[in-house]
């Protein structure tokens, strides 16, 4: 394998000082069960509610979500670290077994919700929009369930970091 250019690996060497929240991005519908672990996700506008996730056009996940056309982006917690690397696929745990895990709820919303997550925000595919490798996904939400006091988890310079939640007037 060749060594990439040297802007894009400038390029790498920025973004990993790019503080990003850590989240698993999940769907399910006709295409079936699947997950990915993401750090490109974003609001994007109130009116609508929307949001934008980017994804790798090579991942096995991509054409599953654009398929079922809507998903679920579980923000991840500071305990949830090992659920990032369930899903980045670091573990090498069959997705089937990732969604066995009795902290997943697979039947309230119809895609897979992280019992426990700080915030789960649940909607469809209403954009796509290729770019170069990866498609960017634009998400109307329908549903948003937060749960109060969670830390953080964050990746920063190509490792996980846990935040801790601050009360408010600290």
């Amino acid at each position: 394998m060749s060594e990439p250019p040297r802007t894009q690996r400038e390029f790498r060497d920025a973004m990993a000082n790019l503080s990003a929240a850590v989240n698993v991005v999940t769907t399910d519908g006709p295409r079936g069960l699947a997950g990915m672990t993401v750090s490109a996700a974003c609001s994007v506008t109130d009116s609508p509610p929307t949001v934008l996730v980017c994804v790798n056009q090579s991942s096995r996940s991509h054409g599953v979500l654009i398929a079922n056309g809507r998903i679920c982006v579980n923000v991840l917690g500071a305990e949830h670290e090992h659920m990032a690397m369930h899903f980045a696929g670091a573990t090498r745990i069959p997705t089937a077994q990732r969604f066995a895990e009795e902290c997943w709820d697979l039947e309230s919303e119809g895609v897979p919700v992280l019992r426990g997550a700080p915030a789960s925000v649940i909607g469809r595919i209403v954009t796509e929009q290729a770019q170069g490798s990866h498609s960017v996904l634009f998400i109307e939400v329908e549903k948003v369930i937060t749960r109060e006091g969670s830390g953080a988890l964050v990746y920063f310079q190509r490792r996980f970091h846990s935040l801790a939640a601050q009360p408010l007037g600290t």
